[in-house]
Formats: C-alpha cells, sequence, structure tokens
C-alpha cells in the first residue's frame, strides 16, 4: 500500500521540486506561460475530456452537487472558525473554500484512479473554478463584476465540450488527438510552475497559516466522508471526493488576497504551508481511498 501511494504521489511532487530548483536557481518570469497555460492548455484539457465521446455530463451530476456541498461545507467551517478566533472571514474563507483541484488535484485523479478519471476531475475543477470566480471574488469585493467569469478560457472550453457532447456531435479523431495533445502540456506545466510559485514565497504568518494549512484538509476529508456517505456515491466517486477534499489551497487564493488587499502574507503562509502539508494529508487520503 503505502509503494503504491508513493508511486502516486511521487510524480506530482518530483515535477513540483524540480519547478521549485529552478525557480530558486533561476527565477523564471512564467507570467506569460501561466497565462498561456489558462488561455490555452488547460481549455484544450478541458474541452478534449468533457467532448469525449465516452463523457456523459449526467453520469457525474451526484459527483459534481457531492463537490458543491463539500466546497460550501469548508467555507462554513471557515467562516465559523474564523467568526470564533476573531478574524477576518474573507481571509479564511477563500483558502479553505477553493483548493488545488488544478495544479494537484487533475494529475493526482489520473495517477490514483486511471485515465477514465479525468473526465469526472475536470467537472470537480470546473464547478470548483466557476465557484471561485464569481462567490469567491463577491466575497473579496461585493463591487466585482461577475460576469466576467463565464468569459474564462476553460469555462468557455467547458461550455462548447458540453455542447458537442449533448449534440451527439463526433470530432474527426485526428482533431481531438491534437486538441488533447495541446491539453497534455498544461497538467505537467501547473504542477512545474506551482514550484516556482513556492519558491518565490515566504512564510510569515506562521501560526495562522500552520492553523489553516492542517484545518483545510482535516475538515475537507471530513465533510467529503459524510457527504460521500449521505449521498451513497458509487467507490470511485467516494475516492475522488475524499482526495478532492484533502487537496491543499489554492495558490490563486494568495493571488486573489493580493489583489484585493486581503491580508495576503496570511494567505500566502497557509498555501505554502498547506501545499508542504500535502505530503502528510494525500497519503492518508489515498489509503483511506485505495484500501
Amino acid at each position: 500500500m503505502l509503494l503504491r501511494i508513493l508511486s502516486i504521489l511521487f510524480p506530482l511532487f518530483a515535477i513540483a521540486t524540480l519547478g521549485y530548483a529552478v525557480g530558486r536557481r533561476l527565477k523564471p518570469n512564467l507570467s506569460t506561460t501561466n497565462e498561456l497555460n489558462l488561455a490555452v492548455f488547460a481549455p484544450a484539457l478541458v474541452f478534449g475530456a468533457i467532448a469525449s465521446k465516452d463523457f456523459r455530463a449526467q453520469d457525474h451530476l451526484s459527483l459534481l452537487a457531492a463537490t458543491l456541498l463539500l466546497m460550501v461545507g469548508t467555507g462554513v467551517v471557515g467562516w465559523l472558525v474564523a467568526r470564533a478566533l476573531h478574524w477576518d472571514p474573507k481571509t479564511l474563507v477563500p483558502p479553505m473554500m477553493f483548493n488545488n483541484c488544478g495544479n494537484l488535484g487533475l494529475p493526482l485523479a489520473v495517477l490514483a484512479f486511471g485515465q477514465d478519471a479525468l473526465a469526472p476531475a475536470v467537472a470537480m475543477f470546473i464547478v470548483s473554478n466557476a465557484l471561485q470566480f464569481s462567490f469567491g471574488i463577491w466575497l473579496l469585493d461585493h463591487q466585482a463584476r461577475l460576469r466576467t467569469v463565464w468569459a474564462s478560457p476553460p469555462n468557455l472550453a467547458a461550455i462548447a465540450g458540453l455542447v458537442v457532447g449533448l449534440a451527439g456531435w463526433e470530432l474527426w479523431p485526428p482533431l481531438l488527438t491534437a486538441i488533447r495533445m495541446v491539453g497534455d502540456i498544461s497538467i505537467p506545466l501547473m504542477l512545474f510552475a506551482l514550484g516556482v510559485r513556492m519558491a518565490d514565497s515566504r512564510i510569515q504568518s506562521i501560526g495562522f497559516g500552520l492553523f489553516g494549512a492542517v484545518l483545510r484538509p482535516v475538515a475537507g476529508m471530513a465533510i467529503a466522508w459524510a457527504v460521500a456517505w449521505g449521498m451513497g456515491l458509487a467507490p470511485r466517486e467516494q475516492g475522488l471526493l475524499l482526495v478532492f477534499g484533502a487537496l491543499p489551497p489554492a495558490v490563486i487564493n494568495f493571488i486573489l488576497a493580493e489583489r484585493y488587499r486581503q491580508e495576503p502574507d496570511k494567505v500566502a503562509s497557509m498555501v505554502l504551508i498547506g501545499n508542504l502539508g500535502a505530503l502528510v494529508f494525500l497519503p492518508i487520503a489515498l489509503a483511506f481511498t485505495l484500501q
């Protein structure tokens, strides 16, 4: 079991570690690369997974509802804890709700559950992405214009993929292969960029960061287990949801906290310590899932 868990997690952390080493030594500017990933590679990944004839949206409705319940549950826990400890809920709630389901979640789903798990994992990623760029933005700035969420390339790709799938259209196989090849660039690039970003981060609010980094996966796994049991999800969907609950906070939380001046130092510490803590919590989630 330990060897299987190690074989699943090693490629993820090896690529992220490589990015960290390159980031420390060469200090590359990946802003253009990250924009390309968001605008081209990630949308190709999303479209290729959802437009496939093997993807049927109706098969994943329960999992998507469970994902939404899990995110709302972790947000409620974050709000209650923040109020109890007299912290600003705007600082704790977003990194509690929005996890690293892109950089870590997508490759982890494929390595742990097989290539067939990519489509439902992408659907979970779309739910998280849509909620973060709607409710998450509104939470940080009540005056923000939320209509722009639908203009993000991954969401447009998801909508296009659903249209193709629901219409029953079958793409020319060489074209679908080309789209998937472009999408295959996205996941390793996400992991590499995560390592580079961590090399550029600094831990300052250690107490807040450590507390939040532990609270997020513990609450996430507990709520995921309760939701999966209550909804009677199938074994693979239970595993996907449990792993989703154990994921650390997404790096985008720090970027948005910095943009809206919402205690970015605290959020950065929670994100950085949380991603390091994934070395502990992800094996625990996989141990429960793979037994």
